[in-house]
């Protein structure tokens, strides 16, 4: 699936478990993970839906507002997993308009575009 696709509700599920699978942090609170996660999808029902997905694959553990992961050392690595395309984009994470869009390439598909700034945040390199 790549960005001008629409991804379908499964589609959306898988990218957030990756993207959770392959946050930096090894513990977030609640407010953060979701964060991260609006840029997969903003459905309440659905984001709860990608937090019970997490856990039941043993990718996340929730306790009293916080994320663990349970998969140290998986995280994204820009050399490879990270792509950036020139265009006129909007971010995913800000809503700013972009000349540069950096896409992270999951296994199950692409998520993006970013800007250089917010593509640090949703992975968790920058606060």
């Amino acid at each position: 699936m790549t960005a001008s696709e629409t991804p379908s509700r499964q589609d959306k599920i898988e990218l957030g478990v990756d993207l959770l699978a392959h946050l930096e942090a090894d513990e977030l609170d609640l407010a953060a993970a979701i964060d991260r996660l609006e840029t997969v999808t903003t459905n309440p029902t659905l984001t709860r839906e990608i937090l019970d997905t997490a856990d039941k694959r043993g990718i996340i553990d929730r306790e009293e507002g916080r994320i663990r992961t349970r998969r140290g050392g998986t995280f994204v690595r820009f050399e490879s997993q990270v792509t950036v395309r020139e265009g006129e984009f909007e971010c995913r994470r800000c809503g700013t308009g972009i000349s540069s869009g950096h896409f992270i390439e999951f296994e199950s598909g692409e998520l993006g575009p970013f800007g250089s700034s917010c593509i640090r945040k949703v992975v968790g390199r920058e606060e």
